[in-house]
């Protein structure tokens, strides 16, 4: 059956023809194969052109589509051919047109080649069937990178927030002890200012009570039981406290200042303020304090209070001019003037009446032409006696 063949000389390659319609079937072997090949590198831009630039055909890739149909137009079977038992088509007679055996060789070798060029100018081609799928499985990796990253990046930012407000914390915790346990706003006593503390005041009392004090943070200090221990010492009438920060105070102190001077059965002078109050002591009366001669004891301290009364309402002037004071009651006060008359007083109401009618008769008194003084009765302010020697 194979002596009927003609022999066939090659010939130089045909410009491309369309295929017959009956060669638009299956082809068969590496052929077939290779055709696909070919068919995938001319189809494969379009079919991805979401993620690569399309190919303009070349004349290479004209060659490939020309040899793969010339080899698929060899290769099929002519109409009419019995087939085998395995399936495969077997060839009766070689019909007009096929080629021999060499020439289809050359053409399968040829388009191979043409293959492995394709796949080396489109590296795509080379890729498994598969690899349609990768543009996704890359975005789906650089979204899942991305969530990790914005979950790193959260991470970071809530450490900070924390550590901010750890920080935040601290300083507050820090700023607390400073101020209430640091030695930094402790009371020192050599900051310790003191104003209007008089002679009659005890300066080692108020130093005693300050010491007491010492070391505690001035945010701490209770100032009212400090008033009160400093009222305690003696010739301290009141006194204000102001904190100096960091670490003083100021002592604004009201001093009691002695008013009278009372004998003490010892001998010497007890200092009196106007409440009756001892501030000092004195061997000898002071000039510029009255002598108050009133028995001291609890029966007669109301008689002591009307007469201490009487002299805290007199004018300073007037004051420093009485030599003594006394009373058997509280409505009989009278006292003695320096160089002046004796002045009956009476009870301790209306003072500050009596002191001015008191004034005005001693200036006329101390006129020239004017006889000498011996009494004045101002217990009635408005109908006061004068009693001349």
């Amino acid at each position: 059956m194979g002596d009927d063949r003609r022999p066939r000389v090659p010939r130089p390659a045909r410009p491309s023809r369309p295929a017959p319609p009956s060669a638009r079937g299956e082809a068969a072997g590496s052929g077939a194969r290779a055709g696909t090949a070919v068919d995938e590198a001319t189809r494969g831009p379009a079919r991805t052109a979401g993620s690569r630039a399309p190919v303009a055909p070349t004349a290479e890739t004209d060659d490939m589509a020309r040899a793969w149909r010339r080899g698929a137009d060899r290769t099929r079977r002519a109409p009419g051919t019995p087939r085998r038992a395995g399936g495969t088509a077997t060839t009766a007679a070689n019909p007009a047109g096929a080629s021999s055996p060499a020439e289809a060789g050359e053409d399968v070798g040829r388009l191979r080649g043409l293959a492995r060029a394709a796949r080396a100018r489109l590296p795509w081609l080379s890729r498994p069937r598969g690899g349609d799928d990768e543009p996704r499985d890359s975005a789906s990796a650089r979204f899942q990178a991305r969530l990790r990253e914005r979950a790193a990046q959260q991470r970071r930012l809530s450490a900070v927030v924390w550590l901010r407000r750890a920080g935040y914390l601290a300083a507050a915790l820090l700023a607390v002890w400073v101020v209430l346990y640091s030695p930094v706003f402790g009371l020192r006593a050599d900051r310790v200012e003191l104003e209007g503390a008089g002679a009659v005041v005890d300066r080692a009392g108020v130093d005693q009570v300050v010491a007491a004090h010492a070391g505690t943070s001035l945010a701490l200090l209770d100032t009212r039981a400090m008033v009160d221990e400093l009222t305690q010492v003696k010739g301290v009438r009141d006194v204000e406290i102001a904190r100096v920060w960091p670490s003083g105070l100021l002592l604004a102190i009201t001093a009691r200042e002695p008013v009278a001077a009372v004998p003490e059965d010892g001998g010497g002078y007890a200092l009196l303020d106007a409440e009756a109050v001892h501030v000092g002591a004195a061997e000898q009366a002071p000039e510029d304090l009255p002598v108050v001669k009133v028995p001291v004891g609890e029966d007669h301290v109301r008689v002591l209070t009307a007469v201490l009364g009487v002299v805290n309402q007199l004018p300073v002037e007037l004051r420093e001019r009485v030599q003594d004071i006394r009373a058997t009651t509280e409505d009989a006060v009278e006292f003695q003037l320096r160089e002046g008359p004796r002045v009956e007083w009476g009870s301790a109401e209306d003072s500050a009446l009596k002191a001015q009618v008191l004034g005005i008769l001693l200036q006329t008194g101390d006129a020239e032409d004017a006889a000498p003084i011996e009494v004045i009765d101002v217990s009635a302010p408005t109908l006061p006696t004068v009693k001349h020697a």
